[in-house]
């Protein structure tokens, strides 16, 4: 296909795609930089072309994080993707198929399908109601139906509320470097949740001290950590300690949350949260210790882990694990930052499309 037919299609597909995105000059100017530089790395390794086109996609992702919403962007971002690399539009490949459930459409846009690799550009849009909106997230439940275990990636582009459209990019690598290959491929998804509400660095009116006189500790089975620590980070899985559960403590309220436990356990300070329900929501949220001064004591390291009641209820608990003295305590007070979800959608959207792959 000529160069000047590629431009042609890739203006009307970035115009249908990012018609409220306008790119800031600094970031596209460090986005070329970085472009270049990998590009100069790949010539000396002979690496493919589609790792440098996935430069451009991560800058497609940033223009959401840094961007106002204006109408006159399409030529600004047609003008970035050139400038970044004249044969990007050639990877990406018009999809433009959509399938509607519960009055909810999910149009696949365009597709990046190149080895293990699937990059697709999707919407939704609710043609009935407000259950889409800013903060809509697709809950990872979407998917490419392969007979291989993957890993997914999705970062929003964009909102419109005037026609109540969110589109996302979606990454799909297949596990074991398995190559996406076929006449065709489905995308499906199955829920979204929106209506996210962020709770930033409240204030727990609580005297940390008093709550740590008695603890009662459990071995629980870790279902997930974290750590910024490697040597921390090492050390966590498995059976862990951890606080049993007490009645919610009335000085934390958000619907969704509760705060069940603060003690010491092998010198250590915990605090537990606990989440309820949390196979239809996406709530979460952490703490820190302040003092008046502003000087703050971040966790070492966190774990997590479930229980189901009698009535088949699910609880997943966070515990939060901090190195200071209840000497030092005294003069510290508890923060954090919170996000809950409003409502969740489920449904079935399933588009089938043909399986192209780009050659240079």
């Amino acid at each position: 296909m000529c160069n000047g037919e590629n431009e042609r299609l890739w203006k009307e597909q970035y115009q249908k795609l990012n018609a409220y995105i306008v790119p800031d000059e600094t970031l596209i100017r460090s986005a070329i930089r970085k472009a270049k530089k990998q590009q100069s790395r790949q010539n000396r390794r002979g690496a493919y072309v589609w790792k440098y086109a996935a430069a451009f996609a991560s800058v497609s992702i940033c223009l959401y994080l840094a961007m106002p919403a204006l109408a006159s962007s399409t030529d600004s971002i047609y003008q970035m993707m050139y400038r970044v690399s004249p044969e990007i539009a050639q990877y990406f490949m018009p999809v433009q198929k959509e399938d509607v459930d519960h009055g909810i459409k999910m149009e696949v846009l365009s597709a990046y399908i190149h080895d293990h690799t699937a990059e697709i550009y999707i919407t939704l849009q609710d043609l009935e109601g407000d259950r889409i909106d800013a903060t809509t997230d697709l809950f990872d439940s979407y998917q490419i139906n392969r007979p291989f275990d993957s890993t997914c990636h999705c970062e929003p582009v964009g909102y419109d509320k005037r026609t109540k459209t969110a589109t996302f990019l979606i990454t799909i690598d297949q596990w074991g470097n398995q190559d996406i290959s076929g006449d065709k491929i489905t995308f499906s998804l199955r829920t979204f949740i929106s209506g996210y509400k962020t709770f930033e660095n409240i204030f727990i009116p609580i005297k940390i001290v008093d709550k740590c006189n008695s603890t009662r500790t459990q071995t629980v089975s870790c279902i997930g950590a974290s750590s910024a620590d490697e040597t921390w980070f090492a050390k966590l899985g498995g059976d862990m300690t951890a606080l049993i559960p007490a009645a919610p403590m009335r000085e934390f309220s958000i619907d969704g949350i509760t705060l069940t436990g603060i003690g010491y356990i092998d010198g250590k300070l915990h605090i537990q949260t606990a989440f309820s329900n949390p196979l239809e929501n996406d709530n979460h949220g952490y703490f820190w210790l302040q003092d008046e001064k502003g000087r703050k004591v971040e966790s070492i390291y966190s774990f997590s882990f479930t229980e189901t009641s009698k009535q088949n209820e699910r609880t997943d608990y966070k515990e939060e694990v901090f190195e200071i003295t209840p000497q030092e305590l005294e003069d510290y007070g508890l923060y954090g930052t919170f996000v809950t979800t409003g409502k969740k959608t489920d449904g079935t959207w399933r588009v089938t499309f043909p399986l192209e792959k780009s050659s240079r």
